[in-house]
């Protein structure tokens, strides 16, 4: 299987677990096995995986979500990296052209896209391999799987299909309705709209160039931001008029909200926590250092995270995203692809920074020019070059850089230190990156 995963959004309504860089589908909250966590990318590449250990998987993302996709997926899985966003059409438009001229897969194979953060077992997975079968003969220029809707929900766009057959030719399209709209829609015998498709590479790209000008994969990502913001819905799918459907009657839950997401969760409580017995589902999930206690509550989530604490009745955290809108402040914890970091304390004229290094890895050689920054090593052992020098670091260690000075700090074991950044106007743009000599 070719497998395109659509990663976007930055998941507000899960606030506090999820920000511009941490989107919801890296919040490690369904445990292994193991007594391990595992976030829904991890989750989702997984299951992928057992389904069809060959598979190709590219994810299509931002830049900022690239660090977070190495980090919990390693450096293997391919990426299409978005520069800026452009709506789901231009994404799928160069992940297309990504496969075929980057991957150099054959234009005649057929690609799946889907959503990165559905909740689903196993069958799904066979269910896209049937998807990707369908796509291969030809009969349709696009193949979709339509969802058994289990109620009449008005959070989904619905699919008309001509008949009940298992693939059946698509009559239309209906948008997110009203309930009562949506209970005529399923008499129908409609089906959820989840956004998974599948389709030869040659027909995308040829729609590619229908709408958009360009040669090849680098010159559509040279000029992808003066690209039209349109979804893929507008710019093909309801123009298409050879489209079948296939049914799909197993598990599926779209884990957009608190709501949805704690109904997925395994347990009730993540992280240091704990609730007396006259609580009644109650989900905790806590990312502090520091315990959280619920008492007597019912039918409430409960989120701490560096970002921020959220205390919701379950029904009521679904219209949580207009009021994280109004919320602006500095990142506070990000995941990187050499490990993450977590700030522990702003103020006018310094940024006070937990860092996490994993074994092996580094950060960019770089320099700042408005800051100077100090490093404290609290665990593990690594080196330190500092304007070309080279020197062992352990527990204890304390390295000084001013500003304008070029460094890097390589980790041998696990590494953490504190980052104490100093100057006035302290800004992520404040970095230039060098080759390390």
């Amino acid at each position: 299987m070719n497998i395109v995963l659509l990663s976007g959004g930055s998941g507000k309504r899960l606030w506090p677990l999820s920000n511009d860089i941490r989107s919801k589908q890296f919040i490690k909250i369904f445990k292994n096995e193991d007594g391990t966590y595992e976030s829904m990318v991890q989750r989702v590449y997984r299951q992928i995986k057992k389904a069809d250990a060959n598979a190709t998987v590219t994810i299509a993302t931002s830049k900022t979500q690239v660090s977070a996709i190495h980090n919990q997926l390693g450096e293997n899985v391919g990426i299409s990296v978005e520069p800026c966003r452009r709506d789901t059409f231009p994404a799928i438009a160069l992940a297309t052209s990504y496969l075929v001229d980057v991957q150099g897969i054959d234009p005649e194979e057929s690609v799946i896209v889907c959503p990165v953060d559905p909740y689903v077992e196993d069958d799904y997975f066979e269910a896209l391999k049937r998807l990707s079968d369908q796509a291969e003969k030809g009969e349709a220029n696009l193949v979709l799987i339509g969802m058994e809707p289990t109620y009449p929900s008005e959070k989904y766009g619905y699919i008309i299909p001509e008949n009940s057959e298992k693939t059946a030719k698509v009559v239309t399209f209906k948008e997110k309705p009203t309930t009562e709209a949506a209970k005529e829609y399923i008499k129908q015998g409609a089906l959820w709209n989840g956004g998974v498709f599948a389709y030869k590479l040659k027909y995308m790209l040829n729609k590619a160039h229908e709408l958009i000008d360009f040669t090849d994969y680098q010159d559509l990502f040279t000029k992808y931001e003066t690209l039209t913001k349109i979804s893929f819905d507008y710019a093909v799918v309801e123009k298409e008029s050879h489209i079948q459907v296939m049914r799909f009657a197993g598990q599926w839950k779209d884990l957009g909200t608190w709501n949805t997401l704690t109904e997925a969760m395994g347990e009730c409580n993540v992280g240091d926590t704990m609730m007396n017995e006259k609580c009644e589902n109650v989900h905790i999930i806590n990312e502090l250092g520091i315990p959280v206690l619920a008492m007597g509550l019912h039918d409430v989530v409960i989120s701490a995270s560096p970002e921020g604490i959220l205390v919701s009745d379950k029904e009521q955290s679904s219209y949580i995203k207009p009021f994280v809108d109004k919320i602006d402040q500095q990142i506070m914890f990000a995941e990187k692809s050499w490990g993450s970091f977590r700030v522990l304390d702003v103020e006018e004229e310094s940024l006070t920074i937990k860092v996490t290094l994993n074994a092996g890895h580094s950060m960019n050689y770089h320099s700042h020019k408005y800051r100077d920054e100090v490093w404290v090593v609290i665990s593990g052992s690594g080196l330190t070059i500092v304007d070309g020098m080279e020197q062992k670091v352990r527990t204890g260690d304390v390295i000084t850089m001013q500003a304008g000075c070029r460094h890097t700090i390589k980790a041998e074991t696990e590494l953490k230190l504190v980052e104490v950044q100093l100057g006035r106007g302290i800004s992520v743009h404040d970095k230039q990156k060098f080759p390390l000599e």
